[in-house]
């Protein structure tokens, strides 16, 4: 049996490390595209190394830690000035897993169980700039060095705290909902959609959250609210109002998914029946507070579901 090569050492001890870098670059970038390319051209930076410059990383997870973030730093540069031309909302691109079945070994299916990962904690950091997205992530979620932080950012330590410490009181001042227990999440969406199916606004605005949020994205492609719609009056008229444009059953075809690790429903693309419009495929995802909807993330932008995970109808 041959002696492996330090590559192939190398190799072996990267692929250890690879749920780690998607979970981090999933986390910096909101995308699996991104995620999974990021990893790999970690890899592929890794590789291209001599002997003498891979002997020469003594932490080689802080390492290729630093060169995700790196990565993800240009992405999220570009991704800036893509959105400037989005329409509408935009939202992370959603991790789904059938409900009720085996936990998948998929990294990143596996990572966003994770409660930084959970959709109401990566809209949040959808809000801050890429300076500080990547810095209050690499030093608040992966304990990666301010100095390190700072060759990544190519600004000084000081300016590297100062970028981590504006993320984080960004973040705290959001104060996205914590994640509860499937457990506590099932009885509210169940209720909701009861009261949906049922079309009593006085139900459905019972089981929002007076700081209740809803934001849809599409990229106008599809129909979902344009604008962030708040308040629980408000978010209940409009998704009747939507839903009434829809077959009478409509909900009936849902099916509960976990979307990053939370309750969702995944809802299959319909056609137009008897001068109702035709639905478009769309992922639900709802944040609960106080037995109650707080937040409700409408994704229906073909694009964002190209790779989800889709239960058995």
């Amino acid at each position: 049996m041959s002696t492996p090569t330090a590559l192939e050492e190398f190799a072996a001890e990267f692929d250890a490390h690879r749920p780690h870098l998607i979970a981090a670059a999933y986390r910096l970038t909101g995308t699996r595209a991104d995620a999974e390319d990021a990893t790999q051209e970690a890899w592929l930076r890794l590789s291209g190394l001599d002997d003498a410059g891979r002997a020469g990383i003594r932490d080689l997870r802080g390492w290729l830690t630093a060169v995700v973030g790196r990565i993800c730093l240009d992405r999220l540069r570009s991704a800036a000035v893509q959105r400037e031309k989005y329409v509408g909302e935009w939202l992370p691109e959603p991790i789904v897993t059938p409900f009720g079945v085996p936990a998948s070994e998929d990294p990143l299916e596996a990572a966003v169980r994770d409660d930084g990962l959970r959709m109401a904690a990566m809209v949040v950091l959808d809000r801050l700039n890429p300076e500080q997205r990547v810095a209050f992530v690499l030093h608040d979620a992966f304990a990666v060095p301010f100095a390190e932080i700072a060759d990544v950012l190519g600004c000084s330590p000081a300016a590297a705290r100062q970028h981590a410490s504006r993320g984080r009181r960004a973040v705290e001042d959001s104060d996205p909902p914590a994640r509860l227990e499937l457990a506590e999440q099932q009885p509210v969406l169940e209720k909701f959609v009861v009261a949906l199916l049922a079309g009593d606004i006085r139900a459905v605005t019972e089981l929002l959250h007076p700081d209740v949020v809803m934001i849809g994205d599409s990229n106008g492609r599809s129909r979902t609210s344009r604008r962030m719609i708040v308040g629980q009056d408000k978010v209940a008229r409009f998704v009747l109002g939507v839903l009434a444009k829809y077959a009478p059953g409509t909900m009936e075809n849902g099916r509960p998914v976990l979307v990053n690790g939370d309750l969702g429903l995944w809802l299959p693309q319909l056609p137009a029946v008897d001068g109702y419009l035709a639905l478009d495929e769309r992922v639900q995802t709802f944040s609960v507070r106080d037995g109650r909807i707080v937040g409700l993330y409408d994704q229906v932008n073909p694009e964002k579901l190209t790779r989800i995970t889709r239960p058995e109808q």
